[in-house]
């Protein structure tokens, strides 16, 4: 195999081939993946209802303390059908290669993305190459889609918020995007690395803990803050965050503080956020907590019933008051996942 990827590795020919058969095939084993078809054919879906998703990743550097373009990429896919209350299944994922690239940097984001499908417990079984010319695009990106299935009787959904339900955090936030950054302005340590995961088991564990979950969310692009917009403005309601019970570490902090960042607003790749029945919340953190993944969670908040002309999101401070926690109006952390 060449060193480094032509435009003939997108062409369909020799080159394309030996890509598939030497590299991904390999690492990606499964038999609907094998046969190499126009169409993967995985296998009936257990009883439930269909979840699908897609996500594209771009993140820059792309390889990071904690993982990699395709590691992440698998993550990202894999959290956002499994805070929807899914099982994952199933993924396609697919590379946009630019001229150039070294085929060494593609076998680690291949072998990121194969070890995180293992482990989530999916299989990657489609998926596509394309390369565009030198100059055209910036290394490499990855679009993926997802498959999973809601078991039966589950229901998670913003439209099941309601006042009095409590918020939660599986661990301290802002990770990925403050390592991410961290490496961009040459401020690493050993102290940062991101919290890219796949959340699906522990996503599993809080809601077959008994307790009643009525809404999960993983708080990528725009941060937790960005993501209780979302969920107040779906559900109509009013979120009021607790500063001194977000968890942030101070590594994190300290980065924020220099680049000028809020750490609210900053990309979790590995954290779960969770909304549930206010009376229950001590049994949900227990739940979270008991995963090896959730040992930091804490309550964070809570839902309110929202008056006209009140801001959706406040986070109150250490001297009671209350702070407005705005959608952003431009792109505070661009390349980030």
């Amino acid at each position: 195999m060449t060193a480094r990827i032509l435009l003939a590795h997108g062409g369909g020919g020799r080159l394309t081939q030996e890509l598939v058969r030497e590299l991904f095939v390999p690492a990606f084993s499964n038999p609907a993946l094998a046969a190499l078809s126009d169409a993967a054919l995985p296998g009936a879906l257990p009883p439930g209802r269909l979840a699908f998703t897609t996500d594209a990743f771009v993140v820059e550097p792309p390889v990071f303390p904690g993982g990699d373009l395709g590691y992440l990429s698998v993550c990202g896919t894999v959290n956002d059908l499994a805070v929807s209350g899914a099982n994952p299944l199933w993924l396609s994922w697919a590379v946009i290669l630019e001229e150039g690239l070294e085929v060494e940097l593609l076998r680690t984001f291949v072998a990121g993305a194969a070890r995180a499908a293992a482990e989530a417990g999916v299989q990657i079984v489609a998926g596509d190459t394309k390369v565009v010319p030198r100059g055209k695009a910036d290394g490499a990106f990855v679009v993926t889609a997802g498959v999973g299935v809601v078991p039966p009787g589950a229901d998670l959904g913003d439209h099941r918020v309601a006042p009095g339900d409590a918020v939660l955090a599986s661990g301290a936030i802002g990770e990925h995007g403050a390592t991410v950054m961290a490496c961009r302005h040459g401020l690493g340590g050993e102290a940062l690395r991101s919290d890219c995961a796949p959340l699906g088991s522990l996503a599993t564990a809080l809601r077959d803990s008994g307790v009643e979950v009525h809404a999960m969310h993983d708080p990528t692009r725009g941060g937790v803050a960005t993501t209780c917009h979302e969920v107040a403005s779906r559900s109509g309601t009013r979120i009021v965050l607790e500063q001194e019970a977000v968890p942030v570490r101070p590594p994190v902090a300290a980065v924020c503080d220099l680049l000028g960042l809020d750490p609210l607003y900053v990309a979790c790749e590995g954290r779960l956020l969770a909304w549930v029945r206010g009376d229950q919340a001590e049994r949900a953190l227990e739940a979270l907590r008991a995963h090896p993944q959730g040992a930091g969670a804490a309550c964070i908040g809570r839902v309110e019933a929202r008056i006209a002309g009140q801001a959706p999101v406040v986070l109150r401070t250490p001297y009671g008051s209350l702070r407005v926690l705005d959608l952003l109006a431009g792109a505070e952390l661009p390349r980030i996942c």
